[in-house]
């Protein structure tokens, strides 16, 4: 198991350049299987999990040619049943269900981490494939989808969420007639999505959250350059908030990030936006304030661990309130072994903030708490270990040489 050591105590400056998104390159690679032709990425992140999903694709027949941070994808996928090794490591991977099933008229995918049955966030993708003219069967840990003909429908979805709409968007596409999507997510990565597309032909109408897609009997190439990480950017933006440095981070789009910067402002921390970039000059500890996530254009999920770090060395209580996934709070017995003190009652995370985190050795869970548990240990007394890169890895390329490069010690 990878870690970092930290040493903490020493304020950041200066300015980094942000990824390409990870959650928009996700999906852009997986609609490369509805077409034939060579789809061209531009801005894709060094990460663990691009990798796996184009080790998934490509054991779909896809061939994958990766220059950095360009990548052509072109071929015919070959088979529509999925490596059940790389679906079961990333949730994300059980995106190719659609596009094989709308190619193949069949799909064999297995449920990603091995999901039990009954309430699952798949369930929805699952449903919506059905809505469409699909037949359903699980086989020992796995979907099996069949479909003599996909026949466009209005589908509503009872929660925005963000892989059932991109599941959706890809599958309907290639559909007859016209399918409408209700209630769907419109996290800027969806919309990114959208842009990709439109740009290998399929017809989508955005209106609040609702899109249509008028079908079409096939899709082409395109090339397409990802948007900018909103979740790295904010968590290095936090990186030099926490240690009371300056830090501006460039290449980014302050209007994917407008309830994050909102919560920051709230905080006294001063915001600057110039083009393309923003910086935050802190003004002290930071200040309380009560978020409560939810879907785009509330509150990012992604960014409530690292933000919670930070407020753990602020004034007053601050209350965090978890609208999207419950289980965000893995970051709480870390952040506490540090000195933080925090109370988690149902979905909302009480946290008084304490003039001064202490060194510790700590096991990132996940990738976000992950995060918070660097940014806590950048502001420590002392040195830190977080044990668990390759989680971190999974969302952040490069992160220790980019905290380093703005005067971190890592």
């Amino acid at each position: 198991m990878g870690y970092l050591l930290v040493e903490g105590g020493r304020p950041l400056s200066g300015r980094i350049a942000v990824e390409g998104a990870k959650n928009a390159a996700l999906p852009a690679c997986v609609a490369s299987l509805l077409t034939d032709g060579p789809i061209v990425l531009h801005r894709i992140p060094q990460l663990r999990d691009v990798s796996t999903i184009l080790f998934t694709i490509g054991e779909l027949g896809k061939r994958v040619i990766r220059n950095g941070p360009d990548l052509l994808i072109a071929g015919a996928p070959l088979s529509f049943e999925a490596n059940p090794y790389s679906v079961r490591q990333m949730r994300a991977s059980f995106l190719v269900l659609g596009p094989l099933v709308a190619r193949f008229g069949r799909a064999v995918v297995p449920l990603p981490g091995g999901c039990s049955i009954g309430p699952r966030p798949v369930d929805l993708h699952l449903k919506g494939l059905q809505a469409l003219g699909a037949r359903v069967e699980e086989r020992d840990g796995a979907v099996a989808v069949m479909a003599d003909r996909l026949r466009g429908c209005r589908i509503e979805l009872p929660f925005p969420s963000v892989g059932a709409t991109e599941q959706l968007l890809m599958v309907a596409s290639l559909a007859d007639g016209e399918t409408e999507i209700a209630n769907g997510a419109i996290e800027p990565e969806v919309i990114d999505l959208v842009s990709l597309l439109r740009k290998m032909g399929s017809n989508v109408e955005i209106d609040g959250r609702t899109f249509r897609i008028e079908g079409r009997t096939s899709l082409s190439g395109a090339e397409h350059t990802l948007i900018p990480d909103r979740m790295e950017a904010g968590t290095l933006l936090l990186a030099g908030a926490i240690t009371g440095g300056e830090v501006t981070v460039e290449g980014v789009e302050p209007g994917h990030l407008e309830a994050f910067l909102e919560a920051l402002s709230a905080s006294g921390l001063t915001i600057g936006e110039g083009d393309g970039e923003l910086t935050v000059v802190p003004r002290g500890r930071p200040g309380p304030v009560e978020v409560k996530t939810g879907p785009h254009p509330g509150f990012p999920t992604d960014l409530h661990p690292p933000l919670a770090a930070y407020l753990s060395v602020g004034r007053g209580t601050s209350r965090v309130t978890e609208g999207v996934f419950e289980r965000r709070f893995t970051y709480v017995d870390g952040l506490r072994s540090m000195g933080a003190q925090i109370a988690v009652s149902g979905r909302t995370g009480s946290i008084t903030g304490v003039k001064r985190l202490r060194g510790s050795s700590l096991v990132a869970p996940d990738i976000r708490a992950g995060a918070a548990l660097l940014l806590a240990g950048l502001a420590a007394e002392g040195e830190t270990r977080v044990s668990g890169l390759e989680q971190i890895d999974r969302g952040y390329a490069g992160i220790e040489d980019k905290l380093s490069r703005l005067g971190a010690k890592v």
